[in-house]
């Protein structure tokens, strides 16, 4: 096998030795950008357009402040009576309410994944036009597995991670450019041939986002 992909690689090798270089980087920023690449709405316009669309994906959106947001998670965990939840590690031991026995990421194996009743996280970024939250996976955001395994993800978004637009997000992503990243519509649904609605198939059935203003 070793063999074969060395030679292929010489095989491209060779062909390309005719070929002037090029500066990929001065052709990339050449490339006419013409589509809206910022927002014009103001804050509360924007919050209201992320709320919109996540709804419209059957999200379940609760609104909160700073102050609030551990009652707020600790009522959100209850009313569906989930009680087997894992946090994200990484996540601040202040926004967490005291009273509710979280599991914490690094104990939980593929079983526990399994079972449990859902996962808590942050994320990065939110663009309210296409309703969509992007987690990087750092610190409060969890590693890939814990937020396709578990049934239920409950996330936190903050209003100032809110942006317009994807171009605005992606500029913001660029530190990440090289990182896995996922990008979340409401919850995970699909449909086969006959248009028949599935949830799940690729990541949690419900999505709950606690939004903090």
């Amino acid at each position: 096998m070793a063999d074969a992909r060395d030679a292929i690689l010489e095989r491209i090798r060779t062909g390309l030795r005719d070929v002037a270089p090029t500066d990929i980087a001065a052709e990339y920023a050449a490339i006419p950008r013409t589509y809206i690449r910022a927002g014009q709405l103001d804050l509360q316009a924007r919050l209201h357009q992320l709320k919109e669309r996540l709804r419209d994906y059957d999200t379940n959106v609760v609104e909160t402040d700073a102050v609030s947001l551990p009652r707020t998670i600790a009522e959100v965990l209850r009313s569906h009576e989930q009680k087997n939840v894992i946090a994200a590690d990484g996540l601040p031991e202040e926004i967490l309410p005291l009273n509710f026995p979280f599991i914490s990421e690094r104990n939980a194996s593929v079983d526990t994944l399994n079972a449990c009743d859902g996962i808590v996280t942050a994320c990065s970024v939110a663009i309210a036009f296409t309703g969509t939250i992007v987690l990087t996976h750092g610190p409060g955001e969890g590693a890939r597995r814990l937020t396709l395994v578990p049934d239920r993800h409950l996330c936190i978004v903050r209003a100032e991670q809110v942006v317009e637009t994807v171009p605005e997000a992606i500029d913001r992503l660029a530190p990440f450019a090289t990182h896995p990243l996922t990008f979340i519509s409401g919850p995970s649904a699909t449909a086969d041939i006959e248009m028949t609605r599935i949830r799940g198939v690729h990541g949690p059935r419900f999505l709950d986002v606690v939004l903090v203003q």
